[in-house]
């Protein structure tokens, strides 16, 4: 009996055909897997190597102009007259071309951290962030972050908002000279279902929320935004919006004794096609429901219809990032278990959420050998040695992927957010595992532009951990070949070397030395 192919076990599971539309950013054309529809992987395989972040930044404007579109639709169906204001949370990527491309589709700004704000300042000084634009200043405030906050406020920013998350904030910020409009967190809606724990670290009772109304009578200051973060995905439509009620009444109530309140913002949490091959999600329908619900409620409580914002980072760039790794080599899983595909990097510095976010999941695609057998397998970073660096993780079912040996090129996607703001970037990573190369896509004027930023060298990494490349005793690697085709060799070399500085070891010329060298 035939064994099922992999194109077919996609079809079958997914109802995804093995030509045409595979996800909402991934297509299939001719045996080959395009990304935005517009960007051949296996040709950039051809051109870089593996392995090789790309960031395809047109896919961040087309989230965007997604939503507010969905917005547009939702407003007119649900009859509401509040405007729809979409924040790209910048924790998500701090990249500038990430927040570049996001303020350019339009959106608004949400900060979390005093280097956040000092970001949002350089760009407004550039006429990068435009003065129209809200910055949400959420999280707890040391010290340097509300001073950012208070100089971005001077520097006659007059839309940045800090959302108060304790009183002592609001006595500080009070200081400043300018006057600000403010917001307040509502804390009971952190972990009001119970599923969030921690997230009910953050923001105000209500009874501190009534004390920040008291004590800005008579100040120059406005209170503008409420604040209600219910928790990270929507899994749950209907859970959600009941979760949201109270926040809605809490915030009608607030209004009818601070009139010049006129934000709701209900957080972020707008999931994301780039995690699960089977997404489904009906975004306008959701915001309608959501409108109609604000609506009715203020209807009840005879306050006008709030203007909404929402946060979203992991919707705005989970997937316009991929990775792409190659399979080394496969070893023979124990008896009953799935083989062990053995990639050139690392899973838990690439995906620190496969490690952090529990049944966390990725969409990972094979470039080619769709008609090979489908086989159950489980992905290994070879550049470690570490028992965690695997995924999908032991209590997660296996990946299927095609029966296929090293030289296999996978795309591991939706890692545009967060994966690399926790792991880092241009540091020393776990097992001191370089940096794949990257490659960064923009469209400009319609035409696309590729700027390409090498892997991270070996000996950058090392300056970092305080030693100096050229006193070690034999020369660090060069990169890795371009591309599976291009295999590195061994060669013999001489060359004069200083084992320490100043002069205090004699140097030792003429030393065999083995580096790595590409093939001509």
């Amino acid at each position: 009996m035939d064994q099922q192919a992999y194109a077919s076990y996609i079809a079958q599971h997914y109802h995804r055909t093995s030509e045409g539309v595979i996800t909402d950013f991934m297509t299939r054309h001719n045996g080959h897997l395009y990304f935005g529809d517009r960007i051949n992987l296996s040709d950039l395989v051809r051109r870089y190597g593996t392995p090789l972040e790309v960031a395809y930044n047109p896919l961040i404007t087309e989230r965007i102009r997604s939503m507010q579109n969905w917005a547009r639709q939702a407003r007119s169906a649900a009859q509401y007259t509040g405007s729809f204001i979409y924040a790209y949370a910048t924790k998500a990527n701090f990249a500038a071309d990430v927040i570049q491309t996001a303020l350019a589709a339009g959106a608004h700004y949400e900060t979390s951290a005093a280097a956040d704000v000092r970001i949002a300042q350089h760009l407004w000084r550039q006429g990068i962030l435009p003065g129209d634009r809200l910055i949400c200043c959420n999280g707890s405030k040391e010290p340097a972050y509300i001073e950012a906050i208070c100089d971005l406020r001077i520097d006659d920013y007059t839309n940045i908002v800090p959302i108060v998350d304790d009183l002592e904030e609001l006595d500080a910020l009070m200081e400043c000279p300018a006057p600000f409009q403010l917001g307040v967190r509502e804390r009971a809606a952190g972990n009001r279902d119970g599923f969030h724990p921690g997230n009910d670290r953050f923001g105000l009772t209500m009874a501190e929320i009534d004390a920040v109304v008291e004590r800005l009578q008579s100040t120059r200051h406005r209170l503008t935004v409420y604040h209600a973060m219910i928790g990270s995905q929507v899994e749950d439509r209907e859970h959600f919006l009941t979760t949201l009620r109270e926040s809605i009444v809490a915030y009608c109530r607030l209004r009818q004794r601070a009139p010049e309140l006129r934000y709701f913002n209900f957080g972020g949490g707008m999931p994301t096609s780039g995690y699960r091959l089977d997404f489904q999600f009906d975004y306008a329908h959701f915001l309608t429901e959501l409108m109609s619900e604000v609506r009715a409620i203020c209807a009840d409580f005879s306050v006008p219809m709030p203007d909404l914002i929402g946060e979203f980072g992991r919707y705005t760039v989970a997937t316009h990032s991929l990775y792409l790794f190659e399979v080394g080599k496969v070893k023979a899983g124990q008896p009953g278990e799935p083989d062990w595909h053995l990639i050139n990097g690392s899973l838990m510095v690439s995906l620190p959420d496969s490690l952090l976010v529990e049944d966390q999941e990725f969409v990972v695609l094979p470039l080619d050998n769709w008609d090979a057998p489908v086989r159950p397998v489980r992905l290994a970073g070879r550049r470690t040695c570490d028992s965690d660096d695997v995924y999908p993780r032991f209590r997660q079912q296996p990946l299927m992927l095609p029966a296929g040996g090293p030289g296999q090129v996978i795309a591991i996607c939706g890692i545009g957010a967060y994966q690399q703001m926790i792991s880092g970037r241009g540091g020393a990573h776990h097992c001191l595992s370089p940096e794949p190369h990257r490659v960064v896509i923009t469209d400009v004027e319609g035409r696309l532009v590729t700027r390409s930023i090498p892997q991270q060298d070996q000996a950058s990494i090392m300056r970092l951990l305080g030693y100096q490349p050229h006193h070690l005793p034999y020369p660090l690697p060069l990169a890795h070949p371009k591309s599976p085709s291009e295999p590195a060799r061994i060669s013999s070399v001489q060359r004069p070397m200083s084992l320490v500085a100043g002069g205090s070891v004699p140097r030792r010329r003429n030393r065999d030395r083995l580096r790595l060298v590409r093939s001509k």
